[in-house]
């Protein structure tokens, strides 16, 4: 030993040291505990600050004393270089939504016919308050805390390690002398309410950011790179779930009560009021105390979530591909508020659409300070009567996006007018047009500079001409300068030109000239359809209109009542087709596209020349939640010679259903259509 320590030039730490930091780590870690978790301070901040510094001064001192779960780790003073991604070792899904006791019957109902054959199962729910918070993992070996990750896309998500070691609910070593080998453990992070205004006052003070709501002060709080920020914000996390675990013989959980208990004896705190209810009748009058008790929480809810108690049965029940089958999240009716109409603008969309904006006095909203809210469409301005000037009922529809309910009338004054909604586009003075059934006013000039971008980037992407080299960031800078006003300004561009942008090189700009020439070259008459943006027109409509009329000269004078003769199209498309072509300004984008040299004209061929197809001519629908993606189903169709349509109509020679087939099935049934699972559709394939 003297020897090692000769060669290392290591001092021997004296026992009396090694005693006194394993006292300090266990005793403030204690104190962490009965303050931040329990709300049962023993001693006196003073007091506490005062072993947590002599704790910090020995392990300065003596370094190899620090252990993993050290409470100094919780210091957070570090600058992180990024945040990398990692994958959860079990997906972290989402919860399907009830709205309703009606809709939470319904729910039960498909629970037990999933159980159906099983087993006996007694019927017992947990239930606790759905938090409004951000989902994170937290991933402990041995009892120590050794990753955090948020919940990202489910399948992975972000290293959050060290942002979580600074929360002072999250045990940096579990309160267990015998802990699982493996435990990951899924919670809520969540700023209190009173700590949340605490931060907006401090922030606005400082002239700094205010936060919209809780979630997003957490959310952001945890992703900082800079570990002091985390530190210094008051952040909680509550547990309530598991990922992967590995417990000792004998130790695991039977019930989703007793996993909650052990979650508390390992030291986490767990959300609040969380019981056991037996039957329907108990969650229902659970979720209406949650709901009428919702401002009483100390943390932002929005429902309270359902699960099945004994956990066998949600292993039998497993997963959707989106959702566990044993749990629901039971959401509230959204809160309502009243506050002053003081104007509404008009905003037209990216794909044209014009959508009236309110334009509030603030007002906060279930913890987010609202001054703007939808109003959807002119429709809905007329059906609620709602006027600038009127004072408003103000709502976050599913507790997120703002909303007008309507005016409060006994507050309306005798001089306010009914809104009168514009005939014209705001932003190009282009006459604005509704389609039959439709409620939206749509602006349909393409070289309008409220839809510019959006018309130039899907003229350039995979679904219109696919041209290689024009990502979102060189559109947009040509867009705004304000030399592409619209897709066939493109096809005008040059090498000189492409120089004077910044990060743009002799071999790009070379590269991009060539690929736009190669487009007017090679483009088929169906892809530029496509890349032309018409509403309701996708790659297959495209496909059928390109084989009927040879060029877009003879396209654009089709009749309406002809365009209703071909496969696939409807009056909605047939009518959407007709105003494109009816539009001055696409016509002057079609004439810049013919002079530019981008005028494909279709080749005569037999519609479906290979009629040995298995699905030759045959039409197909695929509909719920296939294995593959719903392209490569559709794609796999087409190499058989099918034709994919959208809708169920005594048309339809195929019906192909997978998970959640929803109400196309029970129509198609009732039609008579032949109905295939996806095994039997592929099988029919030979695949």
């Amino acid at each position: 030993m003297a020897e090692d320590q000769r060669e290392t030039g290591k001092r021997p730490v004296p026992e009396d040291v090694r005693e006194r930091v394993r006292f300090l780590t266990a005793e403030i870690d204690r104190h962490n505990y009965l303050y931040h978790t329990l709300d049962a301070p023993e001693i006196s901040d003073t007091l506490f600050d005062a072993l947590y510094h002599e704790l910090v001064t020995l392990e300065e001192q003596w370094p190899e004393l620090r252990s993993p779960w050290s409470p100094t780790l919780r210091a957070g003073g570090r600058l992180l270089e990024a945040l990398p991604k990692k994958a959860h070792r079990v997906k972290m899904y989402s919860l399907d939504n009830v709205f309703s006791a009606r809709e939470w019957e319904d729910f039960l109902e498909k629970l037990r016919r999933a159980y159906e054959g099983q087993g006996p199962w007694n019927e017992y729910f947990y239930c606790d308050p759905k938090l409004d918070g951000l989902a994170v993992e937290l991933i402990y070996e041995q009892g120590v805390l050794t990753e955090a990750m948020t919940r990202g896309d489910g399948e992975s998500g972000e290293v959050i390690t060290e942002a979580c070691r600074t929360i002072p609910t999250i045990p940096l070593k579990l309160r267990d002398e015998q802990p699982p080998e493996l435990l990951e453990v899924r919670g809520e992070v969540v700023m209190f309410k009173k700590d949340f205004l605490a931060l907006n006052a401090a922030q606005k003070a400082q002239n700094k950011k205010i936060f919209a709501n809780p979630r997003n002060a957490a959310a952001g709080s945890l992703r900082q790179l800079d570990l002091s920020v985390a530190r210094s914000r008051k952040l909680t996390f509550l547990a309530y779930s598991l990922g992967a675990s590995l417990w000792r013989p004998g130790t695991a959980s039977r019930t989703h009560t007793e996993l909650m208990q052990r979650l508390a004896d390992f030291g986490f705190l767990t959300p609040p009021n969380g019981r056991l209810c037996k039957g329907s009748s108990e969650v229902v009058s659970y979720a209406e105390w949650v709901r009428s008790n919702r401002e009483d929480f100390p943390m932002e809810i929005d429902g309270c979530v359902v699960k099945v108690d004994e956990l066998a049965v949600q292993r039998q029940l497993g997963f959707t591909a989106r959702a566990p089958r044993f749990a629901v999240a039971f959401k509230f009716p959204p809160l309502k508020v009243s506050t002053l109409l003081k104007n509404i603008e008009i905003q037209v969309g990216r794909t044209g659409v014009l959508t009236p904006v309110a334009v509030l006095e603030p007002v906060a909203v279930g913890g987010v300070i609202v001054s703007r809210a939808t109003l959807h469409n002119e429709d809905e301005i007329k059906a609620k009567d709602i006027r600038i000037g009127d004072t408003v009922w103000v709502q976050r529809a599913g507790d997120v996006i703002p909303e007008i309910v309507g005016p409060v009338l006994e507050k309306r004054r005798n001089d306010l007018q009914p809104f009168v909604f514009p005939d014209k586009c705001p932003v190009c003075a282009s006459p604005v047009y509704r389609e039959p059934g439709q409620a939206a006013l749509r602006c349909e000039n393409l070289s309008c500079p409220a839809i510019r971008l959006r018309s130039v980037l899907h003229f350039v992407s995979k679904a219109g001409l696919d041209i290689p080299g024009f990502g979102e960031k060189w559109v947009e800078q040509l867009v705004q300068s304000g030399r592409v006003a619209c897709p066939a300004d493109l096809l005008t561009l040059t090498v000189p030109e492409l120089l004077q942008f910044k990060r743009m090189g002799e071999t790009l700009a070379a590269k991009l000239v060539a690929a736009l020439a190669e487009a007017c070259r090679q483009t088929s008459l169906e892809r530029l359809i496509s890349a032309l943006g018409i509403r309701h027109v996708g790659t297959e409509t495209a496909r059928t209109l390109a084989e009927h009329y040879q060029d877009l000269d003879r396209l654009a004078k089709a009749r309406e009542e002809d365009l209703l003769t071909l496969r696939d199209v409807g009056p909605e498309v047939a009518l959407s087709v007709r105003h494109f072509f009816s539009t001055p300004a696409n016509l002057e984008l079609l004439a810049k596209l013919k002079e530019a040299g981008l005028w494909p004209v279709q080749k005569a061929k037999a519609l479906h020349a290979e009629q040995s197809q298995v699905l030759a001519g045959k039409t197909v629908l695929f509909t719920g939640t296939l294995a593959i993606s719903r392209s490569e189903a559709q794609k796999a169709a087409e190499a058989a010679g099918a034709i994919i349509v959208s809708g169920v109509s005594k048309k339809l020679d195929y019906l192909i259903v997978g998970e959640k087939p929803g109400s196309k099935l029970a129509k198609a049934e009732a039609l008579g259509i032949a109905v295939l699972t996806e095994e039997e559709f592929f099988a029919l394939l030979g695949k």
